[in-house]
């Protein structure tokens, strides 16, 4: 049992890992949007764009819905959002711990 939930976080934590994917929920965080507003806001194909965006479906992360022709992508639950607000202070926190590692060699 205990090993699906590591395949899960697993999962969640490769389809994140990609910079691409990390646009596409910067944008969302915003609201819910079509591709045919994704991608160019992103500067990729629209092909290119479906593909990651089934790819954070798939794992979860994205939900949609249809409105006529269009499909409208949102981010599923506020958790990733928070997940990715704590990698954010992780980075923070080592930036400025090479920094004040850097400072000291002077």
């Amino acid at each position: 049992m205990q090993q699906k939930v590591y395949e899960g976080r697993a999962a969640v934590l490769k389809a994140l890992g990609q910079p691409t994917r990390l646009q596409i929920l910067d944008l969302l965080k915003e609201g819910e949007r079509c591709v045919c507003e994704i991608f160019p806001a992103i500067n990729q194909e629209q092909a290119n764009v479906s593909k990651h965006l089934s790819i954070l479906k798939q794992a979860g992360i994205l939900e949609s819905r249809k409105e006529g022709l269009r499909i409208i992508y949102r981010i599923k639950s506020p958790e990733v959002l928070e997940l990715l607000e704590g990698v954010s202070r992780l980075l923070k926190k080592q930036v400025r711990e090479q920094e004040r590692i850097y400072s000291n060699l002077s």
